[in-house]
């Protein structure tokens, strides 16, 4: 074996010891509640980003496939130079109509949308102040920038200050705040309204990532700014979790920023256009959300009742609202064991450890849906605590 091959493979054998090995189980069906795995066993979804229950909706695979007839199945091309479809232009205006922006502007995927977006905005002239619990994604994007980086600790308003006042002390010409509307791995949401109070104060801007939000949190699913009932001036998300579950991300902001992006930002210039099947489904996924107050307030009671169970029967669970509703377990080989034990009890689960999560605090992260009964959260419940008295957990 080449010695770079051997050098992989002691790598990878290390991290199978250390029981951070991740495995991926094939799903035979469309994703929703009661999926289908290979060996063709039927199983309770408790891991998808699936909140509003619309990745197998009707509306949107009938969206897909006349959009699959009229435009094809791809642009086989970047947008300017003969990507761009009447699907591509209807979808950011609808998306920007939705989150109440100037304008918006399509990606690949929000990962590409958070890796494009500082470069052409912030220079070496210019600060970035990020919440330390940030996406992966934007901490790649900022490394990609020029601009002073500031960090300050996950939702420490204090600490915010004061790394905006030592960006301001430098002579920064841009500064901008960038924080995650909801942390991914926490479900706790961003104190948006204090955020806001800062950056006017220091006349900073507000960059936000909405992805584990846009569709089912705040006014009519506008996302956590709505919640929080401020404006900030950039928004990302995506089109792969609530709105539809498939592939894509956006940038909403002012019309200057987009047309900016437009022109400067590398991840859109140089992938190919989103398929119009998954434009022309997202569009309808958008008006189902807007429209969809019974599936917002069906995924709030699920929540409530999944996390009332799981705390009467002894669990560690992380504090808040969200339909995400991690369970602490602390090691990774404990959080394997139990979604492995949950796997066979008919419940998919992922255990998530470092380095997607810091040493030491390795959890089950549940995600709640739409989509889910009643039976289907007891169900759940009922699996958990049994695997958890099991393995001496509760």
């Amino acid at each position: 074996m080449p010695p770079v091959l051997a050098d992989i493979a002691a790598e990878l054998d290390a991290i199978r010891a250390q029981s951070l090995w991740k495995t991926e189980r094939p799903i035979l069906t469309p994703q929703e509640p009661h999926i289908r795995v290979a060996g063709g066993r039927e199983v309770l979804n408790f891991c998808a980003n699936n909140y509003l229950g619309l990745a197998d909706h009707p509306a949107l695979i009938t969206a897909a496939k006349e959009a699959l007839d009229s435009h094809g199945l791809g642009m086989a091309s970047v947008r300017f130079i003969c990507g761009t479809s009447d699907l591509h232009l209807a979808l950011e205006r609808r998306i920007a109509d939705y989150l109440h922006m100037e304008d918006s502007i399509l990606f690949a995927a929000c990962f590409d949308a958070n890796g494009g977006v500082f470069e052409p905005l912030f220079g070496e002239q210019d600060a970035i102040v990020s919440d330390a619990l940030n996406h992966a994604s934007i901490i790649d994007g900022i490394r990609l920038s020029k601009a002073r980086r500031y960090r300050f600790a996950n939702g420490d308003m204090d600490d915010l200050e004061k790394q905006l006042k030592e960006a301001r002390g430098t002579g920064a010409r841009r500064v901008v705040i960038v924080s995650d509307g909801v942390f991914s791995m926490d479900g706790y949401f961003a104190k948006l309204a204090d955020i806001r109070r800062l950056a006017d104060a220091h006349e900073a801007l507000i960059l936000v990532d909405d992805c584990h939000a846009t569709g089912f949190i705040g006014d009519k699913g506008r996302g956590t700014p709505a919640r929080a009932g401020i404006a900030v001036d950039i928004l990302t998300g995506t089109l792969g979790k609530a709105l539809g579950g498939s592939a894509g991300g956006y940038i909403a902001a002012a019309r200057p920023i987009v047309d900016l992006m437009r022109q400067r930002a590398r991840p859109y210039l140089f992938s190919n256009a989103l398929p119009p099947p998954i434009v022309a489904a997202a569009i309808k996924a958008i008006d189902l959300a807007e429209e969809g107050d019974d599936l917002r307030a069906r995924l709030a009671d699920n929540a409530k009742r999944f996390r009332s169970g799981m705390a009467k029967a002894g669990f560690t669970l992380l504090a808040g609202e969200h339909p995400i509703i991690p369970v602490m377990l602390g090691e990774a080989k404990l959080a394997q064991d139990m979604a492995s034990r949950l796997y066979e009890q008919g419940i998919y689960v992922t255990g998530f450890f470092f380095p997607v999560v810091p040493k030491g605090q390795a959890r089950i992260r549940t995600q709640m849906s739409a989509a889910h009964t009643a039976s289907d959260i007891d169900a759940a419940i009922v699996a958990f605590t049994t695997v958890g008295r099991g393995l001496g957990i509760v």
